[in-house]
């Protein structure tokens, strides 16, 4: 799959390139005397992850299509999302230029930028969980 997501009417809905990715490990720190801690991380999958993805100057239609599948999912559902990568350590497999992952979006905003044309960016927490398929 190319980079993006699929929409409900299964059209891939590419970023605006610049996307950002955020990783915060989850950590456990046990603070003690004197100002000595001990950290762990917390959890199998403990590194989290959040894309920040921007959609700008895009046909009103596009933004209102992006718009729907965000609103079907209510910030709940998660879905699929492709992101390129150069074995930047994401994964261990180098040879690949793309990962595609499990996302939900919690939250979107939309620009009304000029005459029919508009933006949007939103936030995608990666998930760890199956399909359902």
């Amino acid at each position: 799959m190319a980079v993006g997501f699929e929409d409900l009417n299964g059209t891939v809905r590419v970023p605006d390139k610049g996307m950002t990715l955020a990783t915060t490990p989850k950590v456990r720190i046990a603070n003690f005397g004197d100002g000595y801690s001990q950290r762990t991380s917390f959890g199998i999958n403990s590194l989290a992850q959040s894309f920040n993805v921007t959609f700008n100057d895009r046909t009103k239609a596009e933004i209102d299509a992006i718009v729907s599948f965000l609103n079907e999912k209510e910030g709940v559902e998660s879905f699929d999302f492709t992101f390129p990568f150069k074995g930047d350590g994401v994964v261990s497999n180098e040879d690949e230029t793309e990962l595609t992952i499990r996302v939900y979006c919690p939250s979107w905003q939309q620009t009304f930028s000029y005459d029919d044309f508009y933006s949007l960016s939103a936030t995608f927490e990666r998930v760890y969980e199956s399909t359902g398929q």
